[in-house]
């Protein structure tokens, strides 16, 4: 099976034009599912890896309020910007240690 060189390009043409058209619908459906308000929503698995915790410590985070989540569909998420505000609030910078003796 031989097929020119016209024909080899209009064919990778009409693929990639598809592949283009199927990562776009990807894209869309991505955004989509995981954000709310423009504002990106992770799972637990994403919070448990961001942040290299275990689970029973996500979960009291949650249960003392340090970090808010929301039910959708009974599964928990989380919004980025909670996390981030989550992160810089836990987040003790070192303390200086000043001079005692001049």
């Amino acid at each position: 099976m031989n097929i020119d060189r016209m024909e080899f390009l209009a064919w990778m043409e009409r693929l990639m034009a598809r592949l283009d058209m199927l990562g776009d619908n990807i894209d869309g459906l991505h955004k989509k599912r995981s954000s709310i308000d423009g504002d990106e929503l992770l799972d637990n698995q994403d919070l448990l890896q961001m942040l290299k915790i275990s689970n029973r410590s996500l979960q009291r985070y949650r249960s003392i309020g340090k970090l808010p989540y929301y039910t959708i569909s009974g599964k928990l998420y989380y919004k980025l910007s909670d996390v981030h505000q989550f992160i810089r609030e836990s987040f003790n910078p070192p303390t200086t240690k000043l001079n005692a003796t001049k």
